[in-house]
């Protein structure tokens, strides 16, 4: 069969799934973090100075299993993945490293070394990946020269799997388009690597719009930042006032804050080194007060969800410990599979000031990250989960947020005893809707036409905790989730049409609760909705008001240049007339010097003659 050709064009373009430049150094730690159980004991980012141009590159190594020939060739192939049948690791789909270092750069080279496992023999190789060498010399198809060696003794050896010429045609490829001059110096990069382990070099990094390197080295020199829009010098400031809110005020831009908090938990012994110093793992846990923890559990049987009811998601979430500050930070960190997937992920956006300082943490295995592992996919799973958080802040902002000095919301949730119950226990509210007819006679008969209301088992299962001491009163939000679903279905039966209640009138009264309580849903539903577009509308307004006020600035800038401009003619002009008139004075002295050379020169031309005339007239007198 014919095979698909891939231009060397798709690697650039395949890149730019990653948008946050961040996102593809995750990727790399993941394939480092992947190899644990290898034995890797860390991963190393660095930069290095390329020697044949002095320009920066980036080096990702660690000392895990490495890798042989046929895998560093399977590594080089596009959508090639072993690990998608591995359970509890992060790669899947076979093309991180592609894409990862394509992003961050025009070119890579990997060194890798694997030892002798089955009997079989060690393994070295390079392998050169390089955007820059494909383009430059005219391929339509993606080439990647690599050598292989394997150790013979104490010696390596070369691994020929082709012929000689084409050997050394990949050595010459790799010498002249790496940053290496000679395959010496090639082999000399595996020094770095002891009976294991991998090297990555990146180089001919991206610029910015402005022609500068995205990434910013020189900014912190333990660090690795980006330059541009994820870069906002006001929060590095409030980063240093609000230590408890760093991490959300500076993942965005900094490698060292976002890696902190990149994984939920680290293999013990594993550690992660940036620029020469270890970072620091980071549970944004250590930053919550009044801290409480609800049980997830999605239902089954939506979007191939399983049904084994081990699969829940156990939500902390609380106050940032600078939330008195009444700082912008909110958000949830969503793992999946130890991976941060979406950092401070901001749900409810509600007008004014509700929601801020809440933030909360959980690892929701049950839905699918999307390729870029910087977001998830689109299911119902998903959005059947993106409604439970946000009613899980707004529950906990509305019973606690006048702790932190905001104003005590009408609408709070149950709190007993300092405790919080994320349930909705407005039952007495509930209760004072229904009408006085029904309470009153509800032991009187009703004979009606046959009603029945069917309501759907929940599928949140609380168990709070707060930090600050306290023990509950009363049932558990989990008891009253299951007496609501012991209790799903009623019926109400009557005739004749008479008016009492009978000894189901306390189905009624669950149905006449059940329809205030979803009115009360609506109603929170349609403030939300216009809250959304008010502050739309605000938005809008005041990106016209910014559109006016730069039409107006563009205006002046506009009279001002016609103004400048008018001055710079009336300037030339002048200046013209100076110079014009300096030029006829000058023409006019010329000519009458000249003139006055011609006159000069006639009266000594005279001179000349009557002096030589008297000199004739003089000897004739002495012949005489």
């Amino acid at each position: 069969m014919d095979h698909v050709r891939v231009h060397p064009k798709f690697l650039h373009s395949n890149a730019t799934s990653h948008k946050w430049v961040l996102g593809a150094f995750a990727e790399l730690l993941d394939n480092s973090l992947d190899e644990v159980c290898n034995g890797a004991t860390y991963v190393n980012i660095d930069m290095l100075i390329n020697k044949k141009d002095g320009n920066k590159m980036l080096l990702i190594e660690d000392n895990g299993g490495g890798m042989d020939p046929d895998k560093m060739r399977q590594c080089m192939s596009l959508g090639y993945s072993l690990k998608s049948k591995v359970a509890d690791v992060i790669g899947q789909y076979g093309n991180g490293f592609k894409t990862s270092t394509m992003r961050l750069g025009a070119d890579v080279i990997v060194f890798t070394r694997c030892s002798g496992k089955d009997g079989k023999r060690s393994t070295q190789s390079i392998g050169l990946l390089s955007y820059t060498f494909l383009r430059s010399t005219g391929k339509e198809d993606i080439l990647v020269p690599m050598l292989d060696y394997q150790k013979d003794g104490q010696e390596w050896k070369k691994l020929i799997r082709s012929s000689p010429g084409v050997w050394n045609k990949n050595v010459e490829a790799v010498v002249q388009w790496s940053p290496f001059s000679s395959e010496a110096s090639l082999l000399k990069q595996f020094d770095h690597i002891n009976d294991q382990g991998t090297r990555v070099i990146i180089y001919n990094l991206w610029d910015d719009d402005q022609g500068q390197l995205e990434l910013d080295f020189d900014a912190d020199e333990e660090d690795i930042q980006i330059r541009g829009v994820n870069r906002d010098e006001k929060n590095i400031q409030m980063a240093n006032t609000y230590p408890n809110s760093r991490h959300y005020l500076t993942y965005r831009h900094s490698l060292r804050s976002y890696a902190s908090i990149l994984y939920l938990r680290i293999p013990p012994g594993f550690r992660m080194i940036l620029r020469g110093k270890d970072i620091q793992h980071h549970n944004i846990v250590n930053d919550m007060m009044m801290v409480t923890e609800i049980t997830y559990r999605p239902m089954p049987n939506a979007d191939k969800v399983s049904q084994n009811s081990n699969i829940v998601a156990v939500v902390t979430m609380g106050f940032v410990k600078d939330a008195k500050a009444h700082i912008d930070v909110q958000g949830y960190n969503v793992y999946h599979k130890n991976r941060l997937i979406k950092p401070f992920w901001r749900l409810w956006t509600a007008a004014g000031s509700d929601g801020r300082g809440v933030i909360g943490v959980l690892e929701a295995n049950f839905v699918e990250p999307a390729h870029d592992k910087q977001g998830f996919e689109r299911t119902i799973v998903l959005s059947r989960l993106e409604n439970r958080l946000i009613q899980m802040q707004k529950d906990y902002w509305r019973s606690y947020c006048h702790r932190i000095g905001y104003a005590k919301r009408a609408a709070n949730s149950s709190a007993l005893n300092g405790e919080y119950s994320p349930e909705t226990s407005s039952k007495k509210k509930k209760a004072a809707s229904i009408p006085p007819s029904i309470s009153s006679n509800k032991h009187q008969k009703l004979k009606s036409t046959p009603l029945t209301v069917n309501i759907p088992d929940d599928d949140l299962e609380t168990t709070p905790r707060y930090t600050n001491g306290g023990s509950h009163n009363g049932n558990t939000a989990k008891e009253s989730t299951r007496n609501d679903a012991s209790q799903s279905r009623f019926a109400v039966v009557g005739e004749n049409g008479s008016d009492p209640i009978n000894s189901s009138a306390p189905g009624l009264y669950q149905l006449v609760e059940e329809n205030s309580r979803l009115k009360e849903q609506l109603e929170k539903r349609d403030e939300d909705v216009l809250g959304d577009h008010l502050r739309d509308l605000e938005r809008q307004r005041n990106q016209r008001k910014a559109l006016e006020a730069q039409l107006e600035e563009v205006k002046e800038k506009f009279e001002n240049l016609n103004k400048e401009q008018g001055r710079m003619i009336d300037i030339f002009a002048e200046e013209k007339d100076t110079h014009e008139t300096e030029a006829a004075l000058l023409r006019k002295k010329l000519k009458e010097a000249t003139a006055k050379k011609q006159d000069l020169v006639e009266r000594v031309k005279r001179l000349e003659l009557e002096k030589m005339k008297s000199h004739q007239w003089s000897a004739g007198n002495k012949v005489g």
